[in-house]
């Protein structure tokens, strides 16, 4: 529902790559075939729009003033290039830095909910 209903998701170049690259560890958790596998790839790279980094590259001193994790500055600095909320479960990232809006599953699930 959240991957093929109306939402514009953004990502930084390397998301697919690392996707790919844990992809036994993603078989091995969702008990997944290959192929299922696959054409959930292709699915997210239709549904996700990739934002170059040197689009996110001017922002990413200001993502570190204000990340909680160094693993997190690069998805701050990114919601700060193009002015976006971030999707995460992350409840430091939500919770000890006030610049970027942070939206739990559950948040996104109650306002779909709230819009059909």
């Amino acid at each position: 529902m959240l991957i093929t209903g109306d939402f514009k998701l953004y990502a930084p170049e390397f998301l697919l790559i690392e996707f790919q690259k844990y992809e036994a560890l993603i078989l091995k958790k969702t008990h997944r075939s290959q192929k299922e596998f696959n054409q959930f790839l292709t699915l997210l790279k239709r549904k996700i729009k990739i934002i170059p980094r040197k689009k996110i590259t001017p922002f990413l001193e200001k993502a570190k003033k204000i990340s909680p994790d160094p693993k997190d500055i690069v998805y701050l600095a990114l919601a700060l290039a193009i002015d976006a909320k971030i999707w995460s479960n992350d409840k430091r990232l939500k919770e000890k830095q006030q610049k970027i809006a942070v939206l739990t599953t559950i948040e996104i699930l109650k306002l779909v909910n709230r819009n059909t």
